[in-house]
C-alpha cells in the first residue's frame, strides 16, 4: 500500500490493491510463492507515474520486479539493495533521475538488470559493475558520466551515454571530455607551443576515435555473424529473465532424451526429466510440429509466455531453438499431474482426498482467470485437462502448457487451421469451427472438475466404453436422477461432503453447456469455488457416501439450462461470506 500511495494511477490498474483485502496474492500484477510471500511485481506498461516508494525494500522475498515502460520519476530507491532474493529488475523506459544506487551491488542473486532509457546521472557504481552473477546489464541511454569500470556481467550495454569515458582514469577522462579553457594558463605558453599541443591533441584524439570506431565495427560485425548463425551453433544468451539453452546442454541434461526420462507426452510434444549442470531438476518439453514458426516470432511468443507469472501458473525457465528443434524448459514438479494422481493404478502415490481435489480446482481456476483477464496479452489455454494441471511440493495446482497452442500456430488468429487439444475436453464450437475463446477453456475446466469428482477420464466414464462426451452424458443422467453419490471416485471411500458435491457438479454442468454464451466466466467460477473451499470443514469426514449431513455456509443457487438457443446466461450466484483468507 505504501508503494501504491507514491504512484499516480491514471488508468486505475491498482484499484484492486485494497487495504481491507486480507490477501495481496490475489491482487492484479502481484505474484506469490506457495508459502504466501510476495515474490513478483509485474507492472510493466500500465501507465503508472509518480515515484517508486522506498518501502519497496520491505518486500524481502521479492524475486522479480518489472516496472518498465511507465512514467515513473524521482530517484531509484537505495532500499532495493535490501531485496536479497531479487533475481530480475527492470526499470527501463521511465524517467528516473539521480545516481544509480551502489546498494544494487549487494544483490548477489540478481541475474538481469535493466535501467536503460531513463535520466540517470553520475558514475557507474563499482559494486554494480562487479556483480559476477549478472547475465545481462543494460545501462544504455542515460546521462551517465565518468570512467567506465570493468563490468563483470556476461553481457552488457552502456551505449547512449555521451559523457561516459572508456578510460579507467578519472583524470584522463576529464581531460578528454572537457576542452582546455583556462586563459591564465594559455597566457603563459607561447603561441608556437599552443599550436604544437593543439595539433598533438587533435592527432591523438583522431587516432583514438578511429581505433574505437574500428573496434566497435569489428564487435558489431562479429555479433551480427553470430546472431545470424546461432541456429547452427551452441551459442547461448539470456533474453529478459528467460534463459536460452543450447541444444547440447539439454541433450546432456536429459541423457540424450532417453526414453527412461520421459515424464509424459501429448499433442504438443514429449516431456523429459532433466538435471542441469548446476543440479537443478527441470522438465524439458520437446515440441513436435512440422510447421515451425519463424525464429523471431517464436522468440517473441516465448517471451510473452515467460511474462505470465502467477503462483498457479507453471513458470517458464527458458527455451532452446535450432534450425529444426524447439524446446521449452520448466521447473520439475515432483508430485506430477492431477491425471497421475487420479489414475495411478499401482497406487505408487497416495490418492487425493476430497479437500485436496477442491483446492486443486480452486488453484486451477485462479491460474486460468489470470490468463483470461489479467495477463497482457490475454492467453487462451485451449487444452485444459487433468494432465496439464501439475502439483507442486505443497500439492497446489499449477497450470501448465498455457500459450503453446498459439505458440505453434502460424497465424496470429483465434481461428486455427488445426484444432489443438484433447478429445473429450474440447468445447463443441472449437471442435466444429476451430474458433476458440475464453469459454473454450471454461468448458475444459468443467470437464476437469468432473474428473476430480469422479476420478474418471473424459471418454471412459461410467461403464468403461470409449464414447465422446460419455462423462457428460453420465453425469447429466445421474444429476437428473438425483443420484450424485454414484459419481464419486471410489478412492475417496465415502469421505466427501454431499453439499459440496452437489455444488461442484452443478458448476461443472454450467461450465460444459453447449452454447459458449451460457457458460460462466472464470471469475464467476472462482467465486463459487471459493464459497465451496472456504466453507467450514467440520463433519465432512464423518459423512458416508451419499450422506446427507448439512454443509455449513450460505447456499449457492443455480438455474440449469442446456438449450443452445438462449443467449442470456442463467448463471446466478448469491452473495457468499468467506470464512477467511485463501
Amino acid at each position: 500500500m505504501s508503494v501504491k500511495s507514491k504512484m499516480r494511477d491514471d488508468y486505475n490498474v491498482l484499484d484492486g490493491w485494497d487495504i481491507n483485502s486480507v490477501d495481496p496474492c490475489t491482487w492484479y500484477m502481484v505474484g506469490c510463492s506457495p508459502e504466501g510471500f510476495v515474490i513478483s511485481l509485474e507492472m510493466a506498461s500500465v501507465g503508472l507515474s509518480g515515484m517508486l516508494s522506498p518501502s519497496i525494500g520491505n518486500l524481502s522475498h521479492l524475486q522479480t520486479m518489472l516496472l518498465q515502460n511507465n512514467q515513473l520519476s524521482g530517484p531509484v530507491p537505495a532500499e532495493i539493495g535490501k531485496l536479497s532474493e531479487l533475481q530480475t529488475l527492470d526499470l527501463s523506459g521511465n524517467q528516473f533521475v539521480g545516481e544509480i544506487p551502489s546498494s544494487l551491488g549487494f544483490l548477489t542473486q540478481l541475474s538481469y538488470l535493466r535501467l536503460s532509457k531513463n535520466k540517470l546521472s553520475g558514475q557507474i557504481p563499482r559494486l554494480v559493475a562487479n556483480l559476477t552473477g549478472l547475465s545481462f546489464l543494460d545501462l544504455s541511454f542515460n546521462n551517465l558520466s565518468g570512467p567506465t569500470p570493468k563490468i563483470l556481467a556476461k553481457d552488457y550495454s552502456i551505449t547512449g551515454n555521451s559523457f561516459l569515458c572508456t578510460s579507467s582514469s578519472a583524470q584522463t577522462c576529464m581531460g578528454v571530455l572537457k576542452p582546455v579553457n583556462d586563459t591564465s594558463s594559455i597566457q603563459n605558453v607561447s603561441s608556437h607551443h599552443q599550436w604544437v599541443v593543439s595539433v598533438a591533441i587533435g592527432i591523438s584524439c583522431t587516432f583514438v576515435i578511429s581505433v574505437m570506431l574500428l573496434v566497435c565495427w569489428v564487435h558489431w560485425y562479429r555479433s551480427h555473424l553470430l546472431f545470424t548463425s546461432y541456429v547452427q551453433q551452441d551459442y547461448e544468451f539470456d533474453i529478459g529473465h528467460l534463459k536460452r539453452f543450447s541444444f547440447r546442454e539439454l541433450q546432456i541434461a536429459t541423457g540424450n532424451f532417453s526414453p527412461k526420462n520421459i515424464l509424459g507426452q501429448g499433442g504438443f510434444g514429449v516431456v523429459y526429466k532433466g538435471c542441469l549442470s548446476n543440479r537443478t531438476m527441470v522438465a524439458v518439453k520437446r515440441l513436435k510440429d512440422p510447421n515451425f514458426t519463424g525464429e523471431r516470432q517464436f522468440q517473441t511468443e516465448v517471451e510473452m509466455i515467460g511474462l505470465a507469472l502467477h503462483r498457479n501458473l507453471l513458470r517458464l525457465y527458458g527455451f532452446c531453438m535450432t534450425s529444426n528443434e524447439r524446446l521449452l524448459v520448466y521447473p520439475y514438479m515432483p508430485n506430477g499431474s492431477v491425471a497421475d494422481r487420479l489414475r495411478d493404478t499401482h497406487q505408487e502415490m497416495p490418492s487425493l482426498d476430497w479437500n485436496k481435489r477442491m483446492s486443486i480446482a480452486l488453484g486451477a481456476a485462479r491460474g486460468l482467470l489470470y490468463l483470461h483477464e489479467q495477463s497482457n496479452p490475454k492467453i487462451i489455454h485451449r487444452d485444459v485437462k487433468a494432465a496439464n494441471i501439475l502439483l507442486d511440493e505443497s500439492f497446489e495446482a499449477v497450470v501448465g502448457d498455457f500459450g503453446l497452442a498459439k505458440l505453434l500456430d502460424r497465424r496470429d488468429s483465434h481461428v486455427t487451421t488445426a484444432v489443438r487439444g484433447t478429445v473429450g475436453h474440447i468445447a463443441p464450437e472449437y471442435l466444429s469451427t476451430g474458433r476458440s475463446s475464453e469459454k473454450t477453456d471454461v468448458f475444459g475446466f468443467g470437464i476437469l472438475l468432473l474428473e476430480l469428482v469422479t476420478g474418471q477420464k473424459a471418454l471412459d466414464a461410467g461403464n468403461g466404453q470409449v464414447h465422446k462426451g460419455m462423462i457428460l452424458d453420465w453425469v447429466r443422467t445421474l444429476h437428473e436422477e438425483k443420484r450424485l453419490e454414484v459419481l464419486v471416485d471410489r478412492d475417496l471411500r465415502g469421505c466427501f461432503s454431499s453439499a459440496e458435491l452437489e455444488k461442484a457438479v452443478e458448476l461443472a454442468l454450467l461450465c460444459t453447456q453447449s452454447h459458449p454464451n451460457l457458460r460462466p466466466k472464470m471469475s464467476e467460477v472462482l467465486k463459487v469455488l471459493e464459497g465451496i473451499v472456504g466453507q467450514p470443514q467440520a463433519g465432512h469426514m464423518e459423512e458416508s457416501q451419499g450422506g446427507t449431513a448439512p454443509c455449513e455456509g450460505r447456499p449457492c443457487s443455480f438455474s440449469m439450462n442446456y438449450s443452445d438457443g438462449i443467449e442470456e446466461s442463467s448463471f446466478i450466484i448469491e452473495a457468499m461470506e468467506l470464512s477467511g483468507p485463501r
